[in-house]
C-alpha cells in the first residue's frame, strides 16, 4: 500500500498523464533510473499506476552507469526495489565519465554527459522494444530549465512534457512534471526508497545548482514565485505546457 506521500505523487502523475496524454494502452515504457530521488519515486509511482483502471502498460527500469572514477556503481538496492515492484531491470555499463572528465576534460561537463546518457537510454529503449522513455524531471526542474535558458542563453524555452524522437521512434515522457520537488523528497523519505548519493565530481557545482538556489531564495521571500513562473509558461503555451492551463480552466 502506497504511503500518503506517494499517494500525492500518484495524484500529480495521473494529472500529468491525463493533461499531456503521456501513456496509452499497450505502451512499453522504459523508466530511466539513476538511483536519485526523482527517478526512484517515478519508478515506484509508475509501478503503482499499472494497477489503476485504464492503465494497461508494461514497465521496465534501465540504468546507464557512467562508471565514475572508472568503477561500476552499486545498484544492488535499486535491483532489490525493482524485484519488489516486479519490474524488469537492466544496467548498461558505459565509459561516459572517463570520456567527459578524463579524455575531453570538459570545463562544463553536464551538457556532454547528458547527451551521451540520452543516447545510451535511447539505444536501450530500442533494444527492449520500448516505445516510450520516462524521465524523472519534477516541476522544479521544469521551472529551473526555463530560467536557465532565459538567463544563460537569452531565450524562452524548456523541455516539453513529452516529445517524439522521429529517428529513434521513441516518445520521451516526464510523468513527474507536475510534482513539486518538496513532494518528491517527502515521498522518497516516507517510502524509504534506496536513494543513491551521486558520485559525479560536478554534483552541486553546476549552473543549474546556482539557478536552483536562486529560485529557492526567491520562493522563501515570495511564496508562490515558482508556481507563478510555471503558470506564465503555461499561459504562453511554451513548448507544449499550455495544455495544463487549457485543461484546468
Amino acid at each position: 500500500m502506497p504511503t500518503p506521500q506517494m499517494q500525492k505523487i500518484l495524484g500529480y502523475m495521473r494529472k500529468a498523464v491525463e493533461t499531456y496524454d503521456l501513456i496509452q494502452k499497450g505502451d512499453r515504457i522504459a523508466a530511466a533510473v539513476s538511483g536519485g530521488k526523482d527517478s526512484l519515486v517515478m519508478l515506484a509511482a509508475l509501478a503503482q499506476l499499472r494497477h489503476f483502471e485504464g492503465m494497461d502498460f508494461q514497465l521496465f527500469a534501465v540504468t546507464v552507469d557512467p562508471r565514475f572514477g572508472g568503477r561500476e556503481g552499486d545498484y544492488s538496492a535499486v535491483k532489490a526495489l525493482c524485484d519488489e515492484l516486479e519490474v524488469p531491470y537492466r544496467i548498461e555499463l558505459t565509459d561516459i565519465a572517463q570520456i567527459v572528465f578524463d579524455v575531453r576534460k570538459e570545463p562544463n561537463p553536464c551538457s556532454l554527459c547528458a547527451r551521451m546518457r540520452r543516447g545510451a537510454l535511447h539505444q536501450l529503449c530500442q533494444e527492449l522494444g520500448c516505445n516510450k522513455l520516462a524521465l524523472g524531471h519534477n516541476n522544479d526542474d521544469v521551472v529551473e530549465t526555463f530560467v536557465m535558458n532565459l538567463f544563460q542563453e537569452g531565450r524562452l524555452g524548456c523541455f516539453a512534457p513529452k516529445n517524439y524522437l522521429t529517428r529513434r521512434e521513441i516518445t520521451v515522457i516526464r510523468p513527474l512534471c507536475l510534482a513539486p520537488e518538496s513532494k518528491v523528497i517527502s515521498a522518497a523519505k516516507h517510502s524509504e526508497l534506496p536513494v543513491i548519493v551521486s558520485l559525479c565530481p560536478a554534483d552541486k557545482h553546476t549552473k543549474r545548482q546556482q539557478i536552483k538556489e536562486w529560485l529557492d531564495s526567491m520562493e522563501r521571500s515570495d511564496h508562490g514565485f515558482k508556481e507563478r513562473l510555471f503558470g506564465a509558461m503555461c499561459r504562453a503555451e511554451l513548448d507544449g505546457w499550455g495544455n495544463f492551463t487549457e485543461k484546468n480552466n
